[in-house]
């Protein structure tokens, strides 16, 4: 079996997360500079963009926390590329508006848009590929596979941020939204799906109920999978290593994206940062980021027919810290005009 699995089965995989997280990420340094410049033309100071901003997160994270372990449940049952398209899709619709145009409406339509698809979009991706990964590599060799799809995703990062540094705004966002649909095209063409052996172990969660008679539609049985507050709560207890894993994701999800919120905002109203500065800032702490191994570690609690499952629960938590993080840092980060500091605490 060894001889049949090997990091060729992932090599289309691979592909097609650093075509999508080359598209996600270069759009970053990019974005601050057009939400101040839609919603406060020409100051670098504005408390409606960090407090919209910071409602966007909370209201993602929020629909995340739902949408994760839904999603991971259902790529168990219906396969991982099936499930995968939708978020691939998802992704190109908001950057194709700022590619279109940066005017004060089309980013409102902008921002409305990336809210609602972001709720399936965000961290969807990766936690579809790290059940992929998990379906096609032994138990024994998920570590390192799962750090080669990390330092895979860490090079999207720095080469889209890099990408940023050399290119206008309108052309980012135009060339984002390509690289986006290169990689569904991709995805779609050349990736093969997993297939989940369901009888290679038992479920930690077992199925509390049965489906109806013959009157039970589709729809009705697509909604029975969304796992309960109850399930999720009863897959973390599974065991100690899995609770563990689980605050680490929380505890680091609410410091990590309060930080980036909070310091894109701060640096823009105290330096006067821009695009370019932003680029350079996230290619060296893209460089100097570590690759994170507690995915794998989460992976070998549970069986195969709820890799899907399991990390979408890990999703799910991480998207629960995405919600309370901005509700402790938004306030934080507001000008404090009073006080005549550029920024509460500084």
């Amino acid at each position: 079996m060894e001889e049949k699995i090997g990091l060729g089965t992932i090599s289309h995989l691979l592909m097609t997360i650093f075509l999508h997280n080359f598209s996600t990420f270069m759009v970053i340094p990019a974005i601050t500079d057009v939400t101040m410049s839609a919603l406060c033309p020409g100051r670098d100071e504005c408390s409606l963009a960090i407090y919209l901003t910071g409602l966007q997160q909370a209201v993602v994270g929020m629909g995340s926390l739902v949408a994760m372990p839904l999603i991971g449940n259902l790529s168990d049952k219906y396969g991982r590329k099936a499930l995968l398209t939708v978020p691939l899709i998802f992704t190109i619709i908001p950057l194709a508006i700022l590619a279109y145009s940066r005017s004060r409406n089309f980013f409102y339509l902008y921002y409305g848009l990336r809210t609602l698809t972001a709720m399936v979009c965000e961290g969807s991706v990766h936690c579809l590929a790290l059940a992929y990964v998990a379906d096609n590599i032994p138990e024994r060799r998920r570590a390192p596979a799962f750090g080669i799809l990390s330092g895979v995703a860490s090079a999207a990062f720095v080469c889209g941020n890099l990408s940023t540094r050399f290119l206008s705004t309108p052309l980012t966002f135009q060339v984002s939204a390509t690289v986006a649909v290169a990689a569904l095209l991709y995805m779609r063409v050349f990736l093969p799906d997993s297939a989940v052996d369901n009888e290679l172990s038992a479920p930690i969660v077992a199925n509390v109920g049965k489906l109806g008679d013959g009157d039970s539609t589709r729809s009705s049985q697509i909604f029975k999978t969304v796992p309960s507050l109850e399930d999720m709560v009863a897959l973390v207890k599974s065991s100690l290593t899995f609770l563990q894993a689980a605050l680490v994701a929380f505890f680091e999800s609410l410091a990590n994206v309060g930080l980036h919120a909070s310091m894109m905002y701060y640096l823009k109203a105290k330096f006067h940062f821009n695009k370019d500065q932003f680029a350079d800032l996230m290619v060296i702490s893209g460089i100097a980021g570590t690759i994170s191994q507690m995915r794998s570690i989460v992976s070998k609690q549970v069986g195969s027919c709820e890799q899907g499952k399991a990390q979408g629960c890990i999703s799910g938590i991480s998207s629960f810290a995405n919600f309370i993080s901005p509700l402790i840092f938004s306030p934080l980060t507001e000008p404090d005009d009073k006080s005549g500091s550029s920024y509460f605490g500084w």
